[in-house]
């Protein structure tokens, strides 16, 4: 083989896990003491997933205050009410989260393939491994990459590097695979190939839009992808 995959970094939120309902109740616990405001719907926190948890918390006000999800807001009202919203988060943690179909097999098969796995993720370090682990997911994974372990997040590569690094594997020997545009922009910035699932968030946007080697329906498809991939090499 000239250059076969050996190791995949995956997303998790909305690539493993349907995690959106855990933030909205994180956010509209954090709302409610905050400024008593209407809660977030469905579809708002499914939006606003993405880059990370203190920028969640921006949105959210933004969004409470009838802005655009993105719009500048206080950053001294993010200061003093973030640590609010990872307490909620904490308590909700994987409580009404849910496995997506066809992930369990998926990564079964690429450990049976001898692929080494990492998580790369946006959400807080201190969350990931307790999610995987309620979810009986953690024992998959060699790496773990969350927000917070690398100075830059996703749609940086260097969460990627640092994931390559952890489990000595050359960037160019992977694959990310997520379901947005900091999962595309990451992957083709570090040089490994992409894959795409539909089914996640990618701040309301369909994933068609982005540059991928694949799209993929399920993570079971992206290893047998992947299988494909490294036949023909």
């Amino acid at each position: 083989m000239t250059n076969p995959i050996r190791a995949a970094l995956l997303d998790l939120d909305g690539t493993l896990l349907d995690t959106v309902e855990d933030m909205l109740h994180a956010g509209n616990a954090m709302l409610r003491q905050a400024i008593d405001a209407e809660p977030l719907r469905f579809d708002d926190a499914a939006a606003m997933i993405g880059k990370g948890s203190r920028n969640f918390v921006e949105r959210a006000f933004a969004v409470s205050s009838g802005q655009p999800m993105d719009a500048p807001v206080d950053q001294d009202q993010v200061e003093k009410w973030f640590p609010v919203f990872m307490h909620h988060y904490r308590v909700f943690n994987g409580k009404t989260a849910r496995r997506y179909p066809g992930v369990a097999e998926g990564l079964a098969v690429m450990r049976a393939r001898g692929l080494k796995l990492a998580v790369v993720t946006n959400k807080p370090s201190e969350l990931v491994r307790p999610l995987l682990e309620r979810f009986q997911l953690a024992h998959f994974f060699d790496a773990f990459v969350g927000g917070g372990d690398t100075p830059q997040k996703k749609p940086d590569p260097q969460p990627l590097r640092h994931a390559c690094a952890l489990m000595d594997v050359a960037l160019e020997s992977a694959v990310m695979i997520g379901d947005s545009m900091n999962d595309a922009l990451a992957g083709r910035n570090a040089g490994c190939k992409v894959l795409l699932l539909p089914y996640g968030y990618n701040e309301g946007h369909p994933v068609e839009s982005l540059e991928a080697d694949a799209i993929v329906p399920t993570l079971l498809d992206a290893a047998l992808w992947i299988d494909g991939y490294n036949a023909a090499q």
